[in-house]
């Protein structure tokens, strides 16, 4: 369930930029992560720091996207976030008691401390990749294909990688 919400901004993006463009998608996604942001507030009173974060960058560089009439900005979106992830999981090897991964994982499996340590790292480089990745569509491809990637290519990539890293930790793990 979380997967589709996390998800339904990118759906809504894409479902809308095949009836009404870039620009109409471009808002419905500063809408769709407002109300994300907001409806999280009122059910857990409290807010999502990642969706906050998402939030202002989708809100930046849409609007800069809007107000100049240049989707190149909100094309930077996707690979500013991935390489954000990649910054925090990185930091949090070295600032914090232990890994992101295992605080996000750790209820579900029971690792030995340098697996923990190398799934982090392993994070880190999908999501710097993930932004590469991005970054050359936009630049090689039209609007069009950036879209269609932003939804299937990323989902597809993201899917494969959480299955290849399902196989390589059952090597380790200890379910709890």
């Amino acid at each position: 369930m979380q997967f589709l919400y996390d998800f339904f901004p990118i759906i809504i993006f894409f479902t809308v930029y095949k009836i009404a463009g870039i620009y109409a998608a471009t808002l419905s996604a500063i809408i769709v992560s407002f109300a994300q942001v907001a409806l999280h507030w009122l059910k857990h009173h409290k807010f999502s720091n990642m969706q906050v974060i998402t939030f202002f960058i989708v809100f930046l560089l849409g609007s800069a996207t809007l107000i100049l009439h240049k989707p190149i900005f909100i094309k930077w979106k996707p690979s500013i976030i991935y390489w954000l992830f990649a910054l925090v999981f990185f930091g949090s090897h070295y600032i914090g008691k232990k890994p992101l991964i295992r605080y996000v994982m750790d209820k579900k499996i029971e690792l030995p401390e340098k697996i923990w340590a190398r799934l982090n790292f392993i994070w880190v480089i999908f999501f710097a990749l993930l932004g590469l990745a991005n970054i050359y569509v936009v630049y090689h491809y039209n609007t069009n294909t950036w879209v269609n990637f932003k939804l299937f290519g990323i989902l597809g990539i993201t899917i494969i990688f959480v299955v290849i890293q399902a196989f390589y930790l059952a090597r380790f793990a200890k379910e709890n």
